[in-house]
C-alpha cells in the first residue's frame, strides 16, 4: 500500500503514545525508518519495544518540542540514524482544560510553547534536511478545535491550532 514510503526517514513529535504512536506505527509499518520524539523516557521506551515488529526501524529520542535547541538535536539524530530525513510529523501538543477567566499567562504560554512554536520550531529544523532528500514532506496535526468549532476550557487550545493551520497556509 505505501511501498513507495519503503526505507524514508521520518520524525514524529509526541509520537510515544496517542495520535503520534499511531502515526509513527503506521510510518513503521509502511517500512519507514521513524524517529519518535517525546519528553518522558519511559513512554518511548514503551512505544519502541511495541513497535519493533515493524518492518521500518523505530527509536526514540527525548526532547522537548517547545525547546529549539531540542528540535535540531532531534533533527539531527533522525539524520544520524538514519542518513537524511524525508518526513516530519509536528504531532506534539498538549490540551489542558482551562476556564478562560482562569487562565495564568503562563499557563497559556505553555500551550502556545508546545502546540504552535513546538510545531514551527521542528519545521525550522528540518528544513535543510527535507530540502536534502529531494521530496521533504511536512505533516501537521492540528484539530477542529479553533479554526471550525471551539470547547468550553479550551480556548488556549483551539487558539494554538487555528495557529497551526495559519503557519501550514504560508510554508514556504
Amino acid at each position: 500500500m505505501f511501498a513507495s514510503l519503503q526505507g524514508r526517514s521520518a520524525i514524529v513529535t509526541g509520537g510515544s503514545k496517542g495520535i503520534g504512536r499511531g502515526i509513527a506505527e503506521t510510518f513503521a509499518n509502511a517500512g519507514v525508518n521513524v524517529l519518535i520524539t517525546g519528553r518522558s523516557q519511559a513512554d518511548l521506551d514503551k512505544a519502541v519495544a511495541a513497535l519493533s515488529d515493524a518492518p521500518g526501524k523505530v527509536s526514540g529520542f527525548s526532547a522537548d518540542v517547545s525547546s529549539p535547541e531540542d528540535a535540531r538535536r532531534a533533527v539531527a539524530e533522525a539524520v544520524e540514524r538514519h542518513g537524511g530525513l524525508d518526513i516530519v510529523c509536528a504531532n506534539a501538543g498538549i490540551f489542558p482544560s482551562g476556564r478562560l477567566e482562569d487562565l495564568t499567562p503562563e499557563s497559556i504560554e505553555e500551550v502556545l510553547a508546545v502546540n504552535f512554536k513546538g510545531t514551527v520550531y521542528i519545521v525550522q529544523a528540518a528544513l535543510a534536511a527535507l530540502t536534502a532528500s529531494g521530496h521533504g514532506r511536512v505533516v501537521i496535526t492540528s484539530s477542529i478545535t479553533g479554526p471550525i468549532t471551539g470547547y468550553p476550557g479550551w480556548s488556549h487550545y483551539g487558539a494554538s491550532k487555528a495557529a497551526q493551520l495559519g503557519f501550514l497556509r504560508k510554508i514556504g
